[in-house]
């Protein structure tokens, strides 16, 4: 891959983003399941998980874990 100047700008960007309290996707992925229960009992998630809530907002990989996950909590309670 050839570092060009967008992609240089953009990986600065990034770094600019970066908050120290954040967590990495293997704890993310560690605390999707409570996630996901909080918010199928109509809790606020965001508020008892912000580090998580930050994270999927960030993180389309993790995000499209979440989702999936969730559809499947939502089908089994059905």
């Amino acid at each position: 891959m050839k570092l060009t100047q967008d992609k240089l700008k953009s990986m600065i960007r990034m770094v600019k983003m970066t908050l120290d309290h954040e967590i990495g996707c293997d704890d993310c992925y560690d605390q999707l399941h409570a996630f996901a229960e909080l918010e199928l009992q109509g809790k606020t998630p965001e508020k008892a998980m912000p580090a998580v809530k930050e994270h999927l907002e960030r993180c389309g990989n993790c995000r499209q874990e979440y989702e999936a996950l969730l559809k499947a909590l939502e089908a089994v309670a059905a």
